[in-house]
């Protein structure tokens, strides 16, 4: 976050570059995510000059702009006694490894039952408000059906300071998949914008008018047929790896959404599966409030490991 002055919950800043969207110039700013940014032009909450700023408005240099963030709302969702796997915890965060099936935040048709309602629970009060009502402490996400490790903020500066480190890629997550095929080479990128599908809306695609989106990748080990390998994000976009090895056509075992689960081996192994085969298994951020750089790590789930076992034995 870097506002040129912070005033309980007004920010004022003085742009010092021409022609940048108004969105991605305040994620940048004030260490929000784009989405957030236009929730707060859509609101009103953004003037330049003193009038109310467009969402299609482009910085110029010298712009005198004012961001009044709204107060925190009272949260609908309802702590839930629902166990955690706490890998780490302190006063500014919690690092937890959600396990498969865990929707993260309350949404229409999962009001219940969600990371969030957990997080209510054994936090209390102490979640930041940024991320909204239905979001508290929430900084990033992941799939209903993928594990792994996904960290919550605590108040709202670690939030901000976290958030920032997912804008400019000093947050790294590393995750272990099984995707279907032979990927040819040991290592690769795909490098593919990301949008809504253009019919299923439901699902996203690689399209020409979407998100910038990258993903390394690495091979771990081979199996006829499949490949376990390690993905590194270098952006987040919803469904990133999903999307973009099925669209390198290597589709994760047991993502029938994105062209998975049709092999006789994972129609055999889907109760193991539960899922496609993806784990969150390492984040690499800075503390928000020391600057150190932690590492956190968890094993993958059982049955993600027997799968492993299986395809070793083929």
């Amino acid at each position: 976050m870097n506002p040129n002055v912070e005033l309980e919950n007004v920010t004022f800043l003085t742009a010092a570059r021409d022609g940048e969207r108004i969105d991605s110039y305040l994620a940048a700013e004030c260490g929000i995510s784009r989405s957030a940014a236009q929730r707060l032009l859509g609101i009103g909450a953004v003037t330049v000059g003193g009038k109310t700023c467009a969402k299609n408005y482009k910085t110029k240099t010298g712009d005198a702009i004012e961001i009044t963030f709204p107060e925190t709302e009272e949260c609908d969702a309802k702590p839930e006694n629902i166990p955690l796997d706490v890998v780490y915890e302190d006063s500014d965060l919690i690092i937890v490894n959600k396990p498969c099936g865990m929707v993260v935040h309350p949404a229409p048709g999962h009001s219940s039952g969600t990371l969030v309602n957990a997080l209510m629970y054994h936090c209390g009060d102490s979640l930041s408000g940024i991320g909204g009502v239905q979001r508290p402490g929430i900084v990033h996400r992941i799939d209903r059906d993928t594990s792994g490790l996904i960290c919550a903020a605590k108040n709202d500066a670690a939030h901000l300071s976290l958030a920032a480190q997912l804008a400019d890629h000093s947050m790294h997550r590393e995750y272990r998949m099984i995707a279907v095929g032979n990927l040819k080479e040991e290592s690769g990128t795909v490098d593919a914008p990301i949008g809504r599908h253009p019919v299923d809306r439901k699902r996203m695609a690689v399209v020409k008018d979407g998100r910038h989106a990258v993903t390394h990748w690495r091979v771990l080990e081979r199996y006829p047929g499949f490949t376990y390998a390690e993905a590194v994000l270098e952006t987040g976009r919803t469904h990133q790896i999903r999307v973009h090895l099925s669209h390198i056509g290597h589709p994760l075992a047991g993502d029938t959404v994105y062209g998975g689960g049709r092999t006789p081996f994972e129609k055999h192994n889907a109760p193991l599966l539960d899922g496609q085969a993806l784990h969150a298994t390492a984040l690499i951020l800075r503390h928000p409030a020391t600057g150190e750089a932690m590492r956190f790590e968890t094993p993958l789930p059982d049955g993600f490991e027997k799968v492993l076992d299986k395809l070793r034995k083929l």
